[in-house]
């Protein structure tokens, strides 16, 4: 099973970025579906992003801001957040899973990340 360890989280002022990094282990990162989920205080689950193979999806809240990229040689997925909203404010979820169905569903997830708080001040 593939294990997920996140890093890059932090405290920024709207406007500014950050890049997530989940470094994978026990599997390597080519061989599923890298997906993106957040949490903010009292919502639920959101999903932010995936990428299949080559193929990217984003939330309509975020595309445009953000961008989801793969370091194969050091076995890496990045978020990339830009134009950062208030809104934005969450703990971020790295997740690995199956290449199945619409990459919103958080079911098809298999391992997930310990999550990275990001937050973003007016």
């Amino acid at each position: 099973q593939v294990q997920l360890v996140e890093s890059g989280g932090g405290l920024v002022q709207a406007g500014g970025s950050l890049r997530l990094s989940c470094a994978a282990s026990g599997g390597a990162l080519t061989d599923v579906r890298l997906g993106w989920f957040r949490q903010a205080p009292e919502k639920g689950r959101e999903f932010v992003g995936a990428l299949t193979g080559s193929i990217t999806d984003y939330s309509d809240s975020v595309r445009g801001r953000f961008t989801i990229s793969r370091d194969i040689a050091k076995n890496t997925v990045y978020l990339q957040m830009d134009s950062l909203k208030p809104e934005d404010t969450a703990i971020y979820y790295c997740a690995a899973g199956y290449s199945i169905g619409a990459a919103s569903l958080d079911a098809t997830y298999v391992s997930w990340g310990q999550g990275a708080l990001v937050t973003v001040s007016s």
